[in-house]
């Protein structure tokens, strides 16, 4: 997938026993991706070059009929075109072919969405989720109170957020859909079965849904982060397994990373275009749109890629779907002057970029609109892993930590997120990953309370209802003596936890 990882960021943010994944995986102590001005090309163009994919957007008022004829000329191929939002998705061998189009009377921006050919260059894949063994999963089980599925013991980042609470008085309203924008997500999991929604599922690699039966399920060889992160939205509370933050809505899933886990643009756009027209209320999305950690809005290609997503998300809040990201796994603070992006892009040769994060955006992370979600742990302390920054962060839920920093009260045991993996499994992943999960199930269950509240609503009751978490003096999460990050703000805001933990009591009673 494309996991966050520290030094070649795969995007999802999970951390696997020892690693942290999402916005990129950060590392835990072992103990825990020529045409004229008028539009018209002055000869047939040429294609010398490796083929690429690329998002072509429009200016509004447009006829798109028109300048799908210049990109043709520009040789390039449409693969599909969202005309509602002005974005185009074109496939071209033509090395110049974004030069050209961006000459086109009409056109706003063109960039490539990759700079590995098509199909994209795998990349290392993250560790295995750990699991448990039978004896381990029957001993907590043993211990499991009245009311509780047998795993739920492990899961301590419930009752953090006061959802064991919440689940007495209101489980979610079926009428809710949380779709799950990742790597792709198991139906046929147990706990996941009972609340799947199939027609708000599709695959959306290519940029164009694929409605294919189960097109939406990872492969084995593919990550299972996208089935963590739907159970710890909705698992069922059944009697089987574990359970969500929701357990009575829906959930979908809207596949957008290719099996060598890279989240390209086209596919991203894909996905908040079929969430905003299929029904779904909230979507997840804890990953960063690959190749580039940021988007440098001063160069043109990855302009486009910035504009794309933003019209594609802003499309689907439009249409009244809250959108929740996670902020990433590098302890960056995204409100300093610069910062070193090692890995980027990161499918070919990643190399050291200073970036300043006003102009050069972590997408859909940083973009209007979209709840940003750091990390705590099993203390309420930011994960040490978590990016922040006063300003950006909206909100904060757990995504775990290792235990040599936040170890968890008994009977759970370790400080990651223990939740559903593909083929009826179980294990432990980590991440601001896992953190937004938590805000996604939070906010279907403020939706479930105010069916007809619209997005700027929910987000509104997400952040009025979360409790309080003050800068910790100083934040020094490994005891060395040596500050870790400096978190700025007041009690009631700061950068990191914007307005306070998630609160799913309060997001049911209020």
């Amino acid at each position: 997938m494309t996991p966050r990882r520290t030094s070649l960021p795969l995007r999802t943010a999970a951390i696997p026993a020892a690693m942290a994944l999402t916005t990129a995986l950060a590392f835990l102590p072992t103990t825990a991706t020529a045409l004229g001005r008028d539009g018209h090309a002055a000869a047939a163009t040429a294609a010398d070059g490796p083929s690429l994919s690329y998002v072509v957007n429009t200016r509004p008022g447009q006829d798109p009929s028109r300048i799908r004829k210049a990109i043709v000329q520009a040789g390039g191929t449409v693969v599909v075109s969202y005309d509602r939002i002005g974005v185009i998705v074109v496939h071209s061998a033509n090395p110049d072919f974004a030069k050209s189009v961006r000459k086109v009377r009409g056109v706003a921006s063109a960039g490539n969405t990759r700079t590995a050919p098509l199909p994209a260059q795998s990349t290392d894949d993250i560790d295995t989720p750990k699991l448990l063994s039978d004896k381990e999963r029957q001993a907590v089980a043993a211990k499991a109170k009245a009311g509780q599925d047998p795993l739920e013991p492990l899961q301590w980042d419930l009752p953090a957020i006061k959802a064991d609470k919440a689940h007495e008085k209101s489980l979610g309203s079926r009428n809710v859909t949380v779709g799950v924008i990742d790597t792709g997500v198991d139906d046929t999991h147990p706990d996941l079965a009972p609340n799947f929604d199939r027609k708000a599922s599709v695959n959306c690699v290519t940029g164009k849904p694929d409605t294919t039966d189960g097109a939406w399920r990872p492969t084995a060889e593919e990550s299972p982060h996208g089935t963590h992160v739907a159970g710890e939205i909705a698992a069922a509370k059944n009697g089987i397994g574990v359970t969500g933050v929701a357990p009575g809505v829906k959930v979908s899933g809207i596949k957008v990373s290719t099996t060598a886990g890279f989240f390209y643009t086209e596919a991203v756009v894909c996905g908040f275009i079929w969430a905003a027209e299929h029904g779904v209320d909230v979507t997840n999305n804890s990953y960063y749109t690959d190749p580039w950690y940021f988007n440098c809005t001063t160069d043109p290609d990855q302009k486009a890629l910035v504009d794309a997503v933003r019209r594609a998300s802003s499309y689907a809040e439009r249409k009244g779907v809250v959108n929740v990201a996670a902020a990433g796994n590098e302890n960056y603070d995204l409100t300093s002057d610069t910062i070193t992006d090692p890995s980027s892009p990161n499918d070919t040769t990643p190399g050291d970029r200073e970036v300043d994060p006003s102009v050069c955006l972590d997408i859909p992370t940083q973009l209007p609109g979209v709840v940003t979600v750091a990390s705590t742990g099993a203390k309420n302390l930011k994960s040490s892993f978590s990016n922040y920054g006063l300003g950006v962060i909206d909100i904060a839920a757990p995504g775990g930590d290792s235990t040599i920093y936040q170890k968890p009260q008994p009977p759970a045991t370790s400080g990651l997120i223990y939740n559903t993996l593909p083929g009826g499994r179980y294990g432990y992943m980590a991440g601001t990953s896992m953190a937004s999960p938590h805000v996604a199930g939070v906010a279907a269950l403020v939706k479930s309370t105010h069916p007809h509240a619209s997005p700027a609503m929910v987000k509104a009751l997400l952040k009025a209802e979360a409790d309080d978490l003050a800068c910790p003096t100083p934040y020094d999460i490994d005891g060395d003596g040596t500050v870790d990050a400096v978190c700025e703000g007041g009690k009631r805001y700061n950068g990191f936890y914007g307005a306070g933990l998630a609160d799913a009591l309060d997001a049911v009673e209020k």
